[in-house]
């Protein structure tokens, strides 16, 4: 039975999927529902709260209308609600009557055997001070011993380029990856599904982790799941400057283990890109009490653009609607400054890739291609072994890049659009 087949009566007893209801963080009249395993959320009057939980208690649909109006003296249209339920996949059956959800709305969680008795350690007070023990003594030792601190010469760390960009990028994928995953335990610690997968925020490919689902905790929890990437960053990175400081190893180690302490420590800064959606665009929009601050705040920029080149348009349409307009005051206000950012970080990021980042990319692909061309025709064979090694792994970004760009917005590249 498919969800647009559904008929509620009066009579009808629903059920539902597992669902997560909480108290709304901002408005006592209000309430959050939502389905983790879908990452659907929805703020409904806290009246339905009770709705929900009457007819989960298997009542039916005529008498939870009745005890609502008697105990709240509101006259709600029940079937009505529980019918926008069944649209939101919120309903698992109707009067005994399961219905269908494609298994294509369902993505689920990775690691799903990975619970929260797991993790709990991870994010305990013995945990939080050994962070602080760590992260206090490198960087004890960092002021006491200034030459420790990573320099750009680091990264390079073999005289062969295509070497040291290979095993950095292959060290980055890790460390990448390993922010990722303290997303998805921190996520996991509060009892929400997470899933890890590529994208793309401009011109970076990224690995990201969807957290929707912890919509379902209070805003005061979730700053642990977008703050877990970061914690553990610097963790790792004050424990790589620890280990050359005072383990005895070769040259060779010491280097990449430089190089690497380098790597990581630039990522950090990606993060307070705020006009992208990083982990502190998410702390900022959680401290702003923002539900949708980058999407607000996109929109807000789009109108400011038509109207700004409405007067010179042939074609003028309808007047621009400002999008911030339904939102509460103190939102709109958070969502107008942001967009200001928003719009000039974008720009800027993309001016700075298309006049220095594409050219330095094509330059050292062409550089390469040559090198390994002259490696055919009697030049340096490691030469050409090593320039072989960066157009393996930066066209190898860039293609991924391409194809996850396509596939982010395939609606830009249908043949319809050109109509």
């Amino acid at each position: 039975m498919s969800a647009q087949a559904a008929e509620i009566g009066a009579d009808s007893i629903v059920r539902f999927h597992h669902l997560v209801l909480r108290p709304d963080d901002d408005d006592p009249d209000a309430i959050i529902v939502g389905r983790p395993d879908l990452g659907e959320f929805v703020e409904l009057p806290s009246v339905c709260g009770e709705v929900i939980r009457l007819l989960g208690e298997g009542r039916r649909v005529r008498d939870v209308e009745a005890t609502i109006a008697a105990e709240h003296d509101v006259e709600l249209d029940t079937a009505g609600f529980v019918e926008s339920l069944v649209d939101l996949a919120f309903v698992s059956d109707v009067d005994g009557r399961p219905l269908s959800t494609p298994d294509s709305e369902v993505p689920g969680g990775h690691f799903g055997r990975l619970t929260e008795r797991h993790v709990r350690w991870v994010f305990a007070k013995p945990t939080k001070l050994l962070w602080l023990a760590v992260v206090g003594a490198a960087l004890l030792t960092v002021f006491t011993h200034a030459d420790l601190f990573p320099r750009h010469q680091d990264f390079f760390w073999s005289d062969y380029v295509g070497l040291s960009v290979l095993v950095n990028t292959a060290f980055f994928s890790v460390f990448a990856t390993i922010h990722e995953m303290m997303h998805l335990a921190a996520a996991r610690s509060l009892g929400a599904p997470a899933r890890i997968g590529f994208s793309t925020r401009l011109h970076y490919l990224v690995v990201q982790t969807d957290v929707t689902a912890i919509w379902g905790v209070p805003r005061r929890q979730r700053y642990r799941v977008y703050l877990a990437g970061m914690v553990c960053d610097v963790f790792l990175i004050a424990t790589m400057l620890l280990l050359v400081a005072y383990l005895p190893m070769s040259d060779m180690t010491v280097a990449i283990l430089r190089a690497f302490t380098l790597t990581a420590l630039l990522s950090l800064p990606l993060q307070a890109q705020i006009y992208m959606r990083t982990d502190l665009y998410f702390v900022l929009r959680d401290l702003l009490h923002c539900k949708d601050l980058f999407g607000d705040g996109l929109g807000y920029v789009r109108y400011l653009l038509v109207r700004a080149t409405n007067p010179i348009r042939r074609h003028r349409g309808s007047p621009a609607v400002d999008p911030t307009s339904d939102l509460a005051t103190r939102e709109r206000r958070a969502v107008r400054i942001y967009a200001v950012a928003l719009g000039l970080g974008s720009a800027i990021a993309l001016t700075v890739f298309a006049f220095y980042g594409a050219p330095i990319i094509i330059s050292v692909l062409a550089h390469s291609l040559a090198a390994i061309w002259g490696g055919f025709h009697g030049a340096s064979v490691l030469t050409a072994i090593d320039a072989a090694l960066l157009v393996l792994v930066e066209g190898g970004i860039q293609v991924l890049f391409l194809a996850m760009f396509v596939r982010g917005h395939r609606h830009w590249f249908r043949v319809g659009r050109l109509k």
